[in-house]
């Protein structure tokens, strides 16, 4: 099938209203963002550069359901994560409904914020200016004048202090639709892997849109990052997540917050998709991050991203991967393996009937009568386990509610 009637079934979706928070880094755009959606997904840490790809969360006000997107800092900076972030967001806010236009009230206006008011008025979306890090109560109006210039609302705040945050709450509120779903719907796929397999390309691929950053440079992404997806009339949840490096190569502390939030994500979700290398195969480092997924208890598919590279270069290349996965591998040489490219959009319909079809696996009911006609069978095979000095003797076996399907044997004899 070809690409392009391969990427129309793919999509995603928009539930509510999106209100973005844009501004220069560091500036406290992922301070609204933690506080307005109740929670902790965005990084917060007093270094430019931290947020880099986009974020979505869920957000209510008083009733009012919207969602809150967090976005790398807008800079003029000539380095190449800055320059990417920059093309990312301004591409993405053709498809939001309203802006926070963060400043730095400390720093006073500078040159990179008429910019941004330039970016923002351009969108032709309503969007509130709001002044933070002004903590005392007494220099909020004073904070106001030299931003008078531009002409529109203002809002002086300190996000740290929450002085002045009634004013933002209000003017969202006054903006956004109020609507009945706002519930993040379908299996949730965590995609891992190891840095610069290409998880953020094929995301982006998914998506028919420019969410997160991608670049050649490993480490771009630093946060676990969840967007809807919808594959032939069925919801997902798409969960990016930051490169796991092996421990003794995370040299920045920023990397070590990643790797906690990749490994939270991996716990949320119901499958997890590997991400492997195509043209490298899996690798030591690969086979850890498949040890930490069958820890957690999920079920994985592993994704051979970069396949048509692969092709070109490797002689007998399924083969060739197959038999790496054995050899790394060797205590789950059955795992499921899709070949795609995030370049072409190849190998992503065999990749969701993959998904479809674990989902059923994962989804399975055994009635107890089955189970215990079977276990009978086995216990019969072999002698009883003992326990001390007795013989312990299984009463029967049931399928708990968890997934992937698991299964309790009780005993008869009290194993104290």
């Amino acid at each position: 099938m070809s690409s392009s009637k391969s990427e129309s079934l793919f999509k995603a979706y928009r539930p509510v209203s999106r209100v973005a928070i844009i501004g220069r880094p560091n500036v406290g755009k992922s301070t609204l963002f933690n506080f307005l959606t109740e929670s902790r997904k965005a990084v917060v840490k007093n270094q430019p550069g931290v947020t880099r790809d986009i974020l979505i969360e869920p957000a209510e006000i008083w009733g009012n359901k919207f969602d809150v997107i967090d976005t790398g800092g807008l800079t003029e900076s000539p380095d190449l994560f800055s320059q990417l972030i920059r093309e990312q967001v301004i591409d993405f806010l053709s498809s939001v409904d309203h802006l926070i236009v963060v400043m730095d009230g400390r720093a006073g206006l500078c040159a990179e914020d008429r910019d941004i008011i330039r970016i923002a008025n351009e969108t032709g979306k309503p969007f509130l200016l709001v002044v933070n890090k002004i903590d005392r109560s007494h220099d909020l109006e004073l904070a106001k004048a030299e931003f008078y210039e531009f002409g529109v609302d203002i809002a002086v705040t300190s996000f740290e202090a929450q002085l002045g945050l009634d004013v933002v709450l209000e003017w969202i509120v006054s903006q956004v639709k109020q609507t009945e779903n706002t519930i993040r719907e379908g299996l949730k796929l965590a995609m891992v892997g190891k840095p610069n397999v290409g998880k953020s390309s094929l995301c982006n691929r998914l998506l028919g849109e420019k969410r997160l950053l991608v670049s050649a440079r490993a480490g771009t992404t630093v946060d676990a990052v969840d967007t809807e997806l919808v594959y032939n009339d069925r919801k997902f949840i798409l969960i990016d997540t930051a490169g796991l490096r092996r421990s003794s190569k995370r040299d920045e502390d920023i990397e070590i917050i990643a790797a906690f939030k990749t490994q939270d994500s991996i716990r949320r979700a119901d499958l997890v998709l590997l991400v492997i290398d195509g043209t490298e195969g899996p690798t030591e480092q690969d086979a850890k991050i498949m040890a930490a997924c069958l820890d957690a208890h999920k079920a994985v598919v592993v994704v051979a991203n970069k396949s048509d590279l692969g092709e070109r270069e490797v002689p007998q290349y399924r083969s060739w991967f197959q038999q790496k996965i054995k050899e790394e591998f060797h205590f789950f040489p059955e795992v499921p393996v899709v070949f795609v490219s995030a370049l072409t959009g190849r190998g992503l319909e065999p990749l969701f009937d993959e998904i479809l079809s674990m989902e059923e696996k994962l989804s399975i009911r055994i009635p107890t009568g089955e189970l215990n006609d079977f276990f009978t069978n086995v216990i019969r095979q072999a002698p009883a386990p003992v326990w001390n000095t007795h013989n312990v003797k299984f009463y029967y076996l049931t399928q708990t509610h968890q997934r992937p399907p698991a299964f309790i044997a009780l005993p008869t004899t009290p194993m104290a």
